[in-house]
């Protein structure tokens, strides 16, 4: 299986970005992995962009891409809602679900991992910001959706995911600190938190997974995100 290229399009740019926030917190820049929100994205940029760590949103965008791009060495990752009738199609398939937000969900998950000789890794997804529009689960019942996950067979708790309400860098950061003491509190190391307008503030926050589409792959159509 081939590695991809090294990293093109807006991604050495990202990476440099990523650096110098960790500097600016002391930390160490390997600690942060960079994940290429994809969603609408050709294949063909995927490999241009040389970023080992893909997201997509949909099931049948990960599908098709992790077919068309099979001979490829990629860290598939889920990152947006995932409906329970479309776990089969994802569960044992990717390296990290983002978006897990009720105990249903995970014991669904769980079951097809089994079904598939898999451990899934997960992040839990906190509505920090408490938008309805937004998935997730309340920073307050954090705890205890942590505690019924982690004892759910199939499922490996990873750390957690937000994605905060848009607004100016203060309230940003204000979410990320939030996160960050609500998974340092449940002993848990991932903290997937920050995309392309806010990445470098999830960094200086703790973030050890950022998700970035534009600032990679450039604008795209209103469906794209990222």
């Amino acid at each position: 299986m081939p590695p991809l290229p090294p990293p093109g399009l807006g991604a050495p740019a990202v990476l440099e970005r990523i650096a110098a926030a960790a500097a600016r917190a002391g930390r160490d820049p390997s600690a942060v992995t960079l994940v290429a929100a994809a969603k609408t994205v050709e294949p063909d940029r995927i490999v241009a962009a040389g970023v080992a760590d893909v997201g997509e949103n949909r099931v049948q965008e990960l599908a098709a891409k992790q077919e068309a791009l099979a001979e490829y060495a990629i860290r598939w990752h889920f990152i947006g809602r995932l409906q329970r009738n479309k776990v089969k199609a994802v569960a044992g398939r990717v390296a990290l679900v983002h978006s897990v937000d009720s105990v249903e969900l995970a014991h669904e998950i769980g079951r097809r991992a089994a079904e598939a000789g898999a451990v899934q890794p997960i992040l839990i997804q906190v509505n920090v910001s408490g938008e309805a529009s937004k998935g997730g689960v309340p920073v307050a019942e954090a705890p205890a959706v942590v505690d019924a996950v982690r004892a759910v067979e199939g499922i490996e708790v990873r750390g957690l995911m937000t994605i905060p309400a848009p607004g100016d860098e203060a309230a940003s950061r204000a979410a990320f600190r939030t996160l960050e003491a609500a998974a340092a509190a449940l002993g848990l190391s991932e903290l997937s938190m920050g995309m392309s307008g806010d990445f470098e503030v999830a960094v200086e926050e703790g973030a050890t997974i950022v998700r970035v589409g534009t600032a990679i792959y450039g604008p795209r159509p209103p469906a794209g995100g990222g």
